[in-house]
């Protein structure tokens, strides 16, 4: 009970609508953990439809557990009350299984934290058969697992919907027939398509760091690991199980409307390891949104490519006329019309997120990202028309090919905008604000820029410092940007191989100082971030078939480095 009481967890479970407790006896208990804080967790969509997946499967307990308040992480010393979940407020010890659902890189040294706060041994290797079992699963490590290889004992590469019950199903069976842990991990690896074990694969380096071998330890094993993917997704829904006022979004009431996207964007993952688009019908749809008016009186519609749902207008309409209201992240620039500008004034929006990315035209056409300034312009003019006063506009820097007239081509482009935002507004409602976010890019595996290196965080902070100066003078522009050193923790979470594991564990030795763990461990960080890659050498992450080939890959990286 001291655990339950040092964590806050009565007051935040006395808010919830929505979470599921029930009696532990005869149950195999799932510990689904969220390696961030209460209110980041919460407002992550695809971790509130885990909870709902694993708790509507027969024979499953599911409970969730965060990582503690800051300063709370200092109560958990050894031989004190170790961390423990939220429903009940028994240790992650007590679990069959503890679940990651992990969306971000730099997320990782949070799971390593969350497993020594609840004596779970950090290597998978010295697990024994009286502890959980860590699992993973999530954007991040469907990308690349690697790095996290030698701490989990398994990974599920693919979209929950379609294999986590077949997992459950074939992990009840194990269990119940009393298979030991090696056993048990092996048949998975055997029979479960899309499930990772990393003891089943060896790691093979040759000369100058490179990967030259990776190959399954027994030739039952599959050489390549194929990511599963829900078909039809009307078939299931994905929408807020758990509502609390402690989130992000704690007004809205959050709904999956589609999933993947095909616009190919170069830089972007969720172009070509979730392929392809699909868009939910509205009849689909009915159910989740009634819930949400219910519950909330406001929808977040949620997809990578909402914008391109071929009846959004559809959608939106149909929630204003019973009353509601409605919010969308982003949307595609060139998917703006006046009419989707009028639904989304009348739902009381104010602020609306359009990515250019590039100042350029030609950089935009290096990372494909299909806008032309013109689209810019008329996507700017549609929602300032319907009275929406603010706007952010996303960019990026340290692209592929990016020269100094590129830099220069942004502050223009932020300026030009807002001028003539202010000019359109004149003597009606005022424009009130244009925030421009800048962010570094980073290279993802998945993407045709898998094979380029970071640009020196040096160099970006003072592109970056550019773009400030020369907006400083206008009183309309607000710009906000990220920290370059996190960029390279990123980057080489993200590119990294097994061996990063290392750089890891000294991490959480070292409580987080990362300059100090760089300097304690014989692995070259900068091998990783700053060094481009060959087109024949192994990648990390290339066992892991998404359903885009190597080739396809290597052609849109060629067409962009000859555009640029």
């Amino acid at each position: 009970m001291a655990g339950r009481h040092r964590q806050g967890k009565p007051s935040l479970l006395s808010k919830e609508e929505g979470c599921v407790t029930a009696p532990w006896r005869e149950r195999i208990r799932i510990a689904l953990a969220y390696p961030n804080r209460y209110r980041a967790g919460m407002s992550n969509l695809g971790f509130q439809a885990l909870y709902a997946l694993f708790n509507a499967t027969p024979s499953f307990l599911c409970e969730r557990v965060f990582l503690p308040a800051p300063g709370v992480e200092e109560s958990f010393p050894p031989g004190s009350t170790p961390l423990t979940s939220l429903e009940s407020g028994r240790p992650l010890g007590d679990f069959d299984l503890v679940a990651f659902s992990v969306s971000f890189e730099n997320d990782y040294p949070n799971i390593l934290a969350m497993l020594g706060m609840g004596r779970i041994p950090l290597a998978a290797a010295d697990r024994g058969e009286r502890d959980p079992l860590v699992i993973g699963g999530g954007i991040s490590v469907i990308l690349n697992p690697e790095p996290l290889a030698p701490f989990f004992d398994l990974f599920l590469l693919g979209e929950a919907e379609d294999m986590v019950p077949e997992f459950l199903e074939r992990y009840r069976s194990l269990q119940a027939a009393g298979a030991a842990r090696g056993a048990l991990l092996a048949d998975i690896q055997r029979s479960v398509e899309g499930a990772y074990v990393p003891r089943c694969y060896g790691v093979g380096y040759g000369a100058g760091q490179r990967i030259d071998s990776f190959r399954p330890v027994d030739p039952a094993f599959p050489a390549r690991i194929r990511v599963r993917q829900a078909g039809q997704i009307d078939a299931f829904r994905t929408c807020q199980v758990i509502t609390t006022p402690e989130t992000e979004f704690a007004d809205l009431f959050l709904v999956e409307v589609s999933r993947g996207c095909a616009r190919g964007c170069r830089f972007c993952p969720a172009g070509f390891a979730y392929r392809p688009a699909r868009f939910r019908r509205p009849a689909a749809l009915e159910g989740p949104f009634e819930e949400g008016l219910r519950r909330k009186g406001r929808i977040g519609l949620l997809g990578t490519a909402v914008s391109d749902h071929p009846r959004l207008t559809e959608l939106c309409r149909r929630i204003l006329e019973t009353g509601g209201g409605f919010s969308i992240g982003s949307l595609r620039i060139d998917r703006i019309t006046g009419e989707l500008a009028g639904l989304l004034a009348a739902a009381g929006v104010e602020t609306v997120s359009l990515a250019p990315e590039a100042g350029t035209q030609r950089l935009r056409d290096v990372i494909r990202k299909g806008v032309t300034e013109d689209q810019i312009f008329r996507a700017v003019e549609s929602l300032i028309g319907q009275g929406i006063v603010n706007l952010r506009l996303y960019f990026m820097v340290g692209l592929p090919t990016e020269e100094e007239e590129d830099i220069d081509a942004i502050a223009d482009l932020v300026r030009r905008i807002g001028h003539h935002a202010v000019k359109t507004t004149k003597g009606t409602r005022r424009f009130r604000r244009l925030t421009l976010s800048v962010n570094q890019f980073i290279p993802k595996p998945a993407t045709p820029f898998q094979w380029l290196p970071l640009a020196d965080t040096g160099l970006v902070r003072r592109r970056i410092e550019a773009i400030k100066r020369a907006l400083g003078k206008e009183r309309a522009v607000n710009v906000i940007h990220d920290l370059p050193k996190w960029n390279y923790v990123q980057a080489l979470l993200s590119l990294g191989d097994r061996r990063v594991g290392e750089i890891l564990l000294a991490v959480h030795a070292n409580g987080g100082n990362w300059p100090q763990a760089l300097k304690a461990v014989n692995v070259n960080a900068d091998y990783y971030v700053y060094r481009g890659k060959e087109p024949g050498e192994i990648l990390p992450w290339d066992f892991i078939d998404r359903g885009v080939s190597r080739e396809c890959l290597l052609e849109e990286y060629r067409k962009a480095m000859f555009r640029g």
